[in-house]
């Protein structure tokens, strides 16, 4: 089960996804919710969503095929990035491993959904596609222990995260540059509520997310092999500053691929889901 947003009529439209039923407007359901996305991150709790889409009546559920499935928000209050959180891809860069998370704030023009173009910047002439899984707020979220801040979420979603490279390269003061260039943050299809993730997988460690071009997986791992895991990073950051209901912890990747016009970038998370977003020079 998952919440979404899809494009109808040039309207953008949150809906629930509950294979093998379909989808259904929010405002569809047995008790309805007003609002986009945003609003019901902020104003229901996860188990409540999954409890008033379970106890809709099938038959207002509508087939999902076809549908046009845009990004579930596009104006999260802050989206935090993690550099070099595996292990191994740390290792393969030769990087030390960080003693804290090494995270950096991404804004909200850089936010596409799926099927929306990543355009190569004129800037750039080497650009990375990173998976990652989102870790998406749910409640106001200040100073929370690491032992209660799985609490904290609302759900889970698969990302795309976007670094001009070369750029980054040139001086690690680049990195806010680097990372915030129009539709460098994919996220999307759906978010799944926190408590249908562990009821699947008993535990985030075992996610696996995978990083993949043309179909072709290039770098995947596991949750469990993050040197700071989930809980780890909600408390960290709501140490630093407040969290709010739908802002985005992108966890980091498991390995980067450099993408060029006419690829197809997909972060694939079985359980979780597939976003997908072709590649265009952005170039004049």
């Amino acid at each position: 089960m998952q919440l979404a947003t899809i494009l109808e009529g040039g309207e953008e439209i949150a809906v629930a996804l509950d294979p093998p039923r379909g989808l259904v407007r929010l405002t569809d359901l047995a008790e309805p919710i007003g609002g986009g996305a945003l609003d019901v991150i902020a104003a229901v709790p996860p188990g409540e969503f999954t409890d008033r889409v379970r106890a809709t009546p099938t038959a207002r559920f509508a087939p999902a095929e076809g549908r046009e499935f845009t990004a579930p928000y596009r104006r999260p209050h802050k989206i935090w990035g993690i550099g070099l959180n595996y292990r191994a891809h740390a290792d393969d860069l030769s990087a030390v491993h960080p003693d804290e998370p090494a995270s950096f704030i991404k804004a909200d023009h850089t936010v596409i959904g799926p099927g929306e173009p990543i355009p190569l910047p004129a800037q750039s002439e080497r650009v990375t596609a990173e998976a990652e899984l989102g870790l998406v707020i749910g409640r106001p979220t200040r100073d929370v222990a690491e032992a209660d801040a799985i609490g904290a979420l609302w759900g889970v979603v698969p990302v795309l995260d976007q670094t001009a490279e070369d750029i980054l390269q040139r001086n690690p003061r680049f990195l806010t540059r680097s990372k915030n260039f129009p539709g460098f943050f994919s996220f999307g299809p759906g978010i799944t509520p926190i408590g249908e993730v562990l009821e699947r997988f008993g535990s985030l460690a075992a996610i696996e997310v995978a990083t993949v071009v043309d179909g072709e997986v290039r770098r995947a791992d596991t949750v469990a092999h993050m040197i700071f895991g989930p809980a780890h990073l909600i408390a960290f950051h709501s140490a630093m500053m407040p969290l709010h209901p739908g802002d985005i912890i992108s966890s980091g990747t498991p390995g980067a691929a450099v993408i060029a016009a006419g690829d197809t970038a997909e972060c694939r998370i079985p359980g979780i889901g597939v976003l997908t977003n072709p590649v265009v020079s952005g170039r004049s």
